[in-house]
């Protein structure tokens, strides 16, 4: 018997591939993506991989033809793959919910995606091929070198989140800023210590400096651009985020 072969549509990503090594696929800067069936429908309703928050993982594993691997993927590229899965699964229409910022009450957005762009950001300023580079802290003018963070990075804080749950409890402190930034910064002053750069975030990364890094970080990082404008109850404009969750793959009947 034949194998049966799906349609397929390639997905550029916001990266344009410049960032990765010119030995992995994904610099090519786009990747072919399968049409979802039923079968991959099994995977997003698994309760196991939703509690475990590997379940976009394992449906961007079965649906990416093109030979990558999901956790080299920079989390913005993840995303523009994971919308466009959306769109070829179930259309472009996407209904949500949201919260008024008025009343508090819950009510009812809808977003074209096709309509979702990708951030702009200059690539040709860095080097092709390196996801390395350097930020002069304005503050104490210490030089931190960082990355931008991957599919893989993401699932690594995830499980350090995790780890630190019971005492997160205990303290009412959730890490996850430190957390993020100590998996982005890959050196301090050129010193590449792990030690070196967790002590630098729990004890000498002054606010201001934080401040800036993130700013400058979010600048730096390809992406969708998540954000879209919702009519509120006082006749308003008001910007919000795109939710991205389980039900982001499961269109209102």
């Amino acid at each position: 018997m034949a194998e049966t072969k799906f349609p397929t549509e390639m997905v550029n990503l916001p990266s344009k591939g410049w960032f990765y090594d010119s030995a992995n696929p994904l610099s090519s800067g786009e990747v072919e993506v399968k049409y979802m069936t039923a079968k991959e429908e099994d995977i997003l309703t698994s309760q196991n991989l939703i509690k475990k928050g590997i379940v976009f993982d394992k449906l961007l594993d079965a649906l990416v033809v093109s030979d990558v691997k999901i956790a080299d993927m920079l989390i913005g590229d993840k995303n523009a793959v994971l919308i466009a899965a959306r769109i070829l699964a179930y259309g472009k229409s996407y209904e949500f919910d949201y919260i008024d910022p008025i009343t508090g009450e819950k009510g009812k957005g809808n977003l074209d995606l096709t309509k979702l762009k990708d951030k702009k950001v200059k690539f040709d300023k860095d080097s092709k091929g390196k996801n390395e580079f350097e930020f002069q802290l304005p503050a104490s003018k210490r030089v931190l070198t960082f990355k931008l963070l991957t599919s893989g990075d993401e699932k690594a804080i995830d499980k350090e989140l995790l780890s630190m749950k019971k005492i997160n409890k205990l303290t009412g402190i959730d890490p996850e800023i430190t957390t993020r930034m100590k998996r982005a910064i890959v050196a301090i002053d050129g010193d590449r210590e792990i030690a070196s750069i967790r002590k630098f975030v729990d004890n000498e990364f002054l606010s201001i400096d934080a401040l800036q890094f993130r700013k400058h970080l979010a600048e730096v990082t390809p992406d969708v651009n998540m954000s879209y404008s919702q009519i509120i109850s006082d006749g308003s404009e008001e910007e919000m985020t795109v939710p991205m969750t389980v039900q982001f793959f499961w269109p209102a009947s």
